[in-house]
């Protein structure tokens, strides 16, 4: 390792305004020849801002950035990929319909007098592949890769473009447990092998486990810079956030009543081939949260769209407390006890237009007392707003406010509220953390399992595994619009649950699991 102030990248006092968002404020951040340093924060802390500046996508409005001991000015991508950074964005960039190989030499194409050099890319390729046992097949196209092969893929993009410096933003938010587990082997060998790596995640367990050292943000500005060895994940929330923070709850075992939800043998379209869903059944009862885990784009989204009646139920039937609700619209499903928290807030949950006290009580405008025949009790929903906001810690606490400018924490509360609030049967909760900071968690956890111990029913579905064991009480495993596996959350781990997710079984599971 290089010595101790001998910096490979050099970030001082960094700032950076959006209209109405001061984005950095004082940004500091180092970075050491052949580290792995992290860089965390709550949503809207700058990390990412941070580091889009010094791959070249953003200018900073004042500070300096320095790539080995050099005054970087009017940095472009182009530039820093000549000085030998490369950055790995969370929406890869690439191309379906092209190989791997073409994919990687997408730009930068060696020639052979006026035809590209197919042999002498693949012979780079390969050398990068068995170096960092990076497991890809250089003439496969990308739609036929997995996501943790793509992922690769995009970190030898980065490497055929002689980066030095890797900045990989949430790279484990779409992996497998055992994906991770392999991603953070290769990320070690090239910390061994010279390179520097910048990693910007919110999952502190992982922070520490694959840090040398970990810069944190909050609210645009720098807080500290600490060694992995004299910090841990309490110390980390805490200095993200400003409070302690508590995201782990008690599970309690909920009085399990009868069968709220029922899937019988659910048949579906999808949005690509893996996704469609294909003889779903099961159940879930009152008083438990039953979790969907899988990796994105295995068919959870199209289930839930087809329950809440955002997609057409092709075969089978959807049973909300002994009713027949298949194929309803969504307001109907509403109206016979169903809410849902969408998983894309902006698309389904909110008006980013209308005020915090119009979305809360967005379903409810033509009842009473909130309507006063054609007309809107603005009193009665103004006093409705104000208990909601309260209650569940919306911030600014001004009904009046329009949802645009809240934070993602915030605008989420509000769906929360609502749906919560409407007391239904069946609550579905589709990645009901995604793009919330860590304090949004925590409450969004805690209001979960209050109403799971009101004795409701709750349809839990998540991208992180982490929250899908901490909160449910069995676990549906689906994998290419099937179920893998049910398992009760005593038994669960990240390594069989993972294993489900990749479309194995272990060895002494044959038979189907239902």
């Amino acid at each position: 390792m290089a010595a101790k102030d001998d910096f490979i990248v050099e970030m001082s006092d960094i700032d950076k305004s959006f209209p109405a968002v001061h984005a950095v404020d004082g940004g500091q951040f180092t970075l050491r020849k052949g580290e792995i340093h992290s860089l965390i924060g709550e949503n809207g802390a700058g990390k990412s801002t941070m580091m889009k500046m010094l791959y070249g996508l953003y200018r900073p409005d004042g500070g300096v950035i320095k790539i080995n001991g050099k005054v970087m000015e009017n940095l472009t991508p182009s530039i820093s990929i000549s000085e030998g950074i490369g950055m790995v964005h969370q929406e890869f960039m690439l191309v379906n319909d092209l190989t791997v190989l073409e994919n990687v030499i997408l730009g930068f194409e060696p020639k052979k007098g006026v035809k590209i050099d197919f042999e002498e890319s693949r012979s780079k390729i390969n050398h990068y592949v068995e170096t960092y046992h990076m497991d890809i097949q250089p003439d496969k196209r990308i739609d036929q890769i997995s996501v943790g092969e793509a992922q690769r893929v995009e970190i030898i993009k980065t490497l055929y473009r002689g980066a030095n410096v890797l900045i990989l933003d949430e790279p484990t938010a779409v992996l497998t447990p055992q994906e991770c587990t392999k991603f953070f082997e290769i990320l070690q060998e090239l910390r061994n092998d010279g390179k520097s790596i910048v990693f910007i995640s919110h999952k502190l367990n992982e922070v520490m486990d694959i840090s040398d050292r970990i810069t944190v943000m909050r609210n645009g500005k720098y807080i500290a810079t600490v060694n992995k060895e004299d910090t841990n994940t309490t110390q980390l929330a805490k200095m993200m956030v400003g409070r302690e923070v508590f995201l782990s709850i008690e599970k309690e075992k909920g009085n399990i009543g009868a069968p709220i939800l029922e899937l019988k043998d659910i048949w579906t379209s999808g949005e690509k081939e893996l996704s469609k869903i294909r003889g779903v059944s099961f159940d879930v009862c009152a008083g438990e949260i039953v979790g969907i885990a899988g990796v994105d784009g295995n068919g959870q989204s199209e289930l839930i769209e087809a329950i809440a009646g955002l997609r057409k139920v092709e075969k089978g039937q959807v049973i909300l407390d002994g009713q027949d609700i298949t194929n309803y619209t969504p307001l109907q499903a509403r109206q016979a006890g169903l809410t849902h928290i969408p998983e894309d807030r902006n698309l389904r949950g909110l008006n980013r237009a209308l005020s915090i006290e119009e979305n809360l009580v967005a379903w409810r405008f033509e009842e009473k007392p909130y309507a006063k025949g054609i007309n809107r009790n603005k009193k009665e929903i103004r006093k409705f707003a104000e208990r909601l906001i309260e209650k569940f810690d919306i911030r600014p606490a001004d009904p009046t406010v329009i949802t645009q400018s809240l934070s993602g924490g915030n605008a989420q509360k509000i769906v929360v509220a609502r749906e919560v609030d409407a007391d239904g049967k069946l609550l579905i909760a589709s990645q009901p953390s995604r793009g919330v900071d860590i304090g949004a968690i925590e409450s969004i956890r805690k209001i979960l399992n209050t109403v799971k111990k009101e004795g409701k029913g709750i349809l839990l579905v998540s991208a992180d595994l982490e929250e899908v064991l901490a909160l449910s009480d069995r676990i549906v495993v689906m994998y290419e619009g099937k179920i893998m596996g049910i398992v009760d959350s005593e038994d669960a781990t990240t390594d069989n649950v993972g294993l489900l997710m990749l479309g194995e079984r272990p060895d002494d599971e044959e038979k189907e699991v239902s």
